[in-house]
Formats: C-alpha cells, structure tokens, sequence
C-alpha cells in the first residue's frame, strides 16, 4: 500500500479558516432511556446513550411498516387508489385508531396517512394484510427486511407496536430505519409532516409537537405505550443538513419533544457538515501498471461529506493509502484504496476510495515492458 498526504488546503476553503480550536459544550442531559443522534449526510454519530439496548418501540414499529407499504407501492402491488375494507381483526385493534368502517373501504393513500398520521392500528393491520394475506406473515416480512437494512438487534411481532414480549428494538437502529425511509422513498417522507388528518369526519392531530414549534422539523414518528413509555423519532432539516433523532422511555409527550429539541439543537449549533469532495471528482490520480495510461484519477462514487465541530474544518488532515501495484486493467468504482480523514489526531473516519475512470489494459509490448519496470520498481522499493 502506497499512502500520499493529502494537504487539508483541498477541503480547508470549504470550511471555516479559523485555526481556533472550536467550542462543542457536552452532550445536554437527556432524560430518556436511550438516545441517538445520526447526521444523515456524513453518516456520523454525534451522540448516544445506550444505542444497543434492546427497548420497546410502540409505535415506532409503524416506521418499519411503513418502509414496507411504501416498498408494496413501489413495486407495483398496491396502489395508491386501490380501496382495501378493514377486517374483524384490523376493526377490533386496540390503541390509536383512524376509525375506519368495516363497511366502507378505504384508499391506500388515506390507509398511509391514518398510519402515519394518526397513528393508527387499524390502518396498520389492514395494509399488513392486504401485503402479506396476514399480520403474522407480515411479521415475518418485517424481520427480513431488518436484516436486509442491517437493523441488527430489532424484532417485530406485530404491525402497529402494541406491547409483545418478543418486540423489540434499538435507538440505533430505529435512526438507520428512519434513515432508510428517507433515502428510498423520497416521495412519501412529505407526509411524516402533515400536521392533521381527517378521516371518517372525525380529525385527529399529529402527535409529533415539534411539526408545530420547530419550522425546521419535518418528521418522523411518535410512540406511545404504559410499558414504552413516550418514544419520538425526529428530523430535522436546516442548513443544508439533515439530522435524525431517537429519544425512548420519556415521562410525556412534552418531555419526549423537549428532550429530542435539546438533541437536534446541539447538533446544528454546534457542528457542521460540509461537501468534501463531489461524486466523481478526481481527488488523486495513483499509479497504474500494464495500462493504457499510467495513472488513474481515483476519487468516490458518491458526494463525500463530513461532521465537525464548526470553525474545525481548516484543521483536518487526510491520508490517502492506494493499493499498489495497481495493475490494470482498472473499471470506474474499482476500490483501489482508503482514506483516513482525522482532526487533532482523533481519526473521524477512514473511507474506500474507488478509481473514478476506467484505465484499459496496454497492448502486449506495454504490458511486457511494464512487467519489467515493476519487476525492476519491487526490487529496489
């Protein structure tokens, strides 16, 4: 492995140029159970307590069956003006409810904003069955999607998060959860911020009190149970950044907001997450051998961003470690080695940087006389 020191003057004019070591104050206190809090973007963790410990989610289950209603649409196997008629099973669920009759059917559309929305457990066991034939069934399929998602410590029992021995999950997970909705179904995340809903004439409130005091908050899902306690999933969007909180085990509704604004308000004060390199910008070119060319431009396939302390950008360092030798021939998004991004000797993260081009492999009189030159390069290096 080859490792270049890249000068931190490439992302320094991104940031504040102050060389001043900046403030962050702790962590406020939070009082809940477990906490997370997640920047989507830089895909950093800024705080926690207890991210791994298994808690009951509520109705915080209602994120992972929205992911798969809104995954059901996508495809294809529901619509959004399909009408679906409740069951005995869907009509008799106890807890919140958006009071559908068992005699007249309901959209798709009104289904998903009674789950969100209202919160309620009779839309949930509606589109639960309508996907999978059974709640039961549906289960099951909420426990493969988790896997696929990584959620790795999360079990779901039930659709609508009422109380189950075998149910639960955790703050990190939930916020990777939350993550997952808004990374694959950008269409449907406006509606974790209507603030009312009215069905069957009677209008019911988002439970989520951030939607009416923080502009800026646009999601996601409350929780609720004697057992839960009052659970929160919030977001928030400002300054071209998006931050994601979980708060669980809190005493009420006021304090389950309160502590999830003190989360989000410490994040955005205190840290910034500025765009290190574009998608497909050469950040480096490396060595190539047997190559048409013999240098790649290497770089990532993604925007590349990251969380620091505002007024710290000026002092970040980053070392780039290629994979050499580098022989081609060389396909765009070929990993050919990692980038350790580290601020006052604390490393924040360690990245794999890919080539951004394709490099073709040399005719044989390039690759024989290469073959030499490296034979000539690993002898005296």
């Amino acid at each position: 492995m080859r490792r270049t020191a890249l000068s931190c003057a490439l992302i320094g004019t991104l940031l504040a140029s102050s060389l001043a070591h900046a403030f962050v104050p702790p962590v406020p206190e939070i009082a809940a159970k477990s906490y997370y809090l997640y920047d989507k973007q830089s895909g950093q963790v800024l705080a926690a307590r207890d991210p791994d410990m298994k808690v009951e989610p509520a109705s915080l289950t209602k994120l992972m069956t929205a992911y798969l209603t809104f995954k059901a649409v996508k495809a294809g196997k529901l619509k959004l003006e399909q009408t679906l008629l409740v069951s005995e099973k869907g009509w008799k669920t106890e807890g919140s409810r958006m009071y559908l009759d068992p005699k007249v059917p309901a959209t798709v559309d009104d289904l998903i904003k009674g789950m969100i929305v209202q919160s309620g457990n009779d839309a949930c066991v509606t589109l639960a069955e309508a996907i999978a034939g059974s709640e039961e069934v549906f289960a099951q399929m909420m426990n493969v999607e988790a896997k696929r998602l990584g959620l790795k410590d999360s079990h779901f029992t039930n659709s609508t998060g009422l109380p189950d021995p075998a149910l639960h999950v955790t703050t990190s997970d939930l916020a990777r959860l939350a993550n997952a909705i808004i990374n694959d179904f950008p269409e449907f995340y406006h509606i974790y911020s209507i603030k009312e809903f009215k069905y069957n004439n009677i209008n019911q409130p988002n439970r989520n009190l951030l939607l009416y005091r923080d502009p800026f908050v646009d999601g996601m899902k409350t929780g609720h149970t004697e057992s839960a306690g009052y659970n929160l999933v919030a977001s928030t969007h400002r300054d071209n950044r998006r931050l994601i909180s979980v708060v669980v085990g809190t005493a009420s509704p006021e304090v389950r907001a309160a502590e999830s604004s003190k989360l989000l308000n410490w994040g955005t004060q205190f840290f910034e997450t500025p765009k290190l390199y574009a998608a497909k910008q050469a950040v480096r070119q490396v060595p190539v051998w047997k190559g048409k060319a013999d240098k790649v431009d290497v770089g990532f396939m993604a925007d590349q961003f990251i969380t620091v302390p505002k007024g710290d950008g000026a002092k970040l360092k980053v070392e780039l470690t290629s994979q050499q030798p580098l022989v081609a021939p060389i396909k765009a998004g070929q990993t050919v080695g990692m980038m350790k991004i580290s601020l006052d000797g604390k490393v924040l993260s360690e990245r794999t940087v890919v080539a951004v081009a394709d490099v073709e492999e040399a005719n044989i009189f390039g690759r024989a006389w290469d073959t030499i030159r490296l034979w000539w390069h690993q002898l005296f290096n």
